[in-house]
């Protein structure tokens, strides 16, 4: 297990191809898997534009350019992970989904394969034991924007191994990132801290407390955050933080981390964030708006 070449990332949306990103720039030969074409597609596209972004910026050279992209290749089809050394489960945030694309996978990878996902909220334990060895299983939390960020919470689940976990600890510091150990429990560590603030913050614009802008300005000069947390839930994606506040309502049984009903308002109408072009920001003209 400890000698990983080939990687298989399944999901090309944003944590998807942020992570198949960095690790073609590390070396690995990466396999981006979606079931929409046109997804993977568009996901390619996006991996060259932020890795064009780094040249410019003289963070990479052109030569690692090239053999980052050289390194990455693209199917929809599952049967192309059969020879993937570690599989990545980056799909959108729900369990079911989950769970079906990782037995699926199980059946297909050798017994030697280490699976992970990249979810940020679910029960590592749990998603381990729908597959044919859980102790191949771990979590590796990556944060968004993956090529940015420094930080990749590593979680066992009751099953997981000891050389997987080696393994995967190892693997984080190829990337030249930083793993954070965390328990198996709901959320984890990062949005166990962080999710909450956002409720928080969606409540007190609910309740007349502040305005959008008065909000976010309030925390980002009131306590130095780099981003208000409306404009990160946007960033983040409003469907995110109500599925992560319910995994954390429904695995710790307590009603403080009920999602606020103006965030979930905001998600019934489609109003996501970023990716949708609205939520608690406008972003169809040249600069974000505030919504309320």
């Amino acid at each position: 297990m400890a000698d990983i070449k080939n990687i298989a990332i399944i999901g090309a949306g944003q944590m998807g191809c942020g992570i198949a990103h960095v690790f073609a720039l590390a070396g690995y030969r990466v396999l981006l898997n979606d079931i929409n074409a046109a997804q993977l597609s568009a996901g390619l596209a996006i991996i060259e534009k932020n890795l064009a972004r780094q040249v410019a910026s003289e963070k990479i050279t052109q030569s690692a350019f090239d053999a980052a992209l050289a390194l990455i290749s693209t199917h929809s089809e599952l049967a192309a992970l059969a020879d993937a050394d570690l599989v990545i489960e980056a799909a959108s945030e729900d369990e079911n989904i989950k769970l079906q694309i990782l037995e699926a996978v199980s059946a297909l990878v050798s017994d030697d394969t280490l699976l992970a996902s990249n979810t940020s909220s679910i029960s590592i334990t749990r998603l381990a034991a729908q597959t044919r060895h859980p102790e191949n299983f771990i979590g590796m939390h990556f944060m968004n924007p993956v090529p940015v960020m420094q930080l990749v919470e590593l979680i066992r689940g009751m099953a997981t191994s000891d050389e997987s976990f080696e393994t995967a600890h190892a693997i984080v510091q190829k990337l030249g990132k930083t793993a954070a150990v965390s328990e198996d429990y709901p959320a984890f560590i990062v949005n166990r801290i962080l999710l909450p603030m956002i409720n928080e913050a969606a409540f007190a614009l609910y309740e007349g407390v502040g305005t959008v802008a008065s909000i976010d300005e309030a925390m980002q000069l009131g306590a130095n955050h780099r981003m208000g947390p409306l404009q990160l839930a946007d960033f983040i994606g409003l469907d995110t933080c109500v599925s992560i506040m319910r995994v954390l309502q429904d695995g710790l049984g307590d009603d403080k981390y009920r999602p606020c009903p103006l965030l979930v308002k905001y998600v019934e109408a489609g109003w996501l964030g970023r990716k949708s072009g609205r939520g608690f920001y406008d972003y169809g003209g040249d600069s974000p708006i505030p919504t309320r």
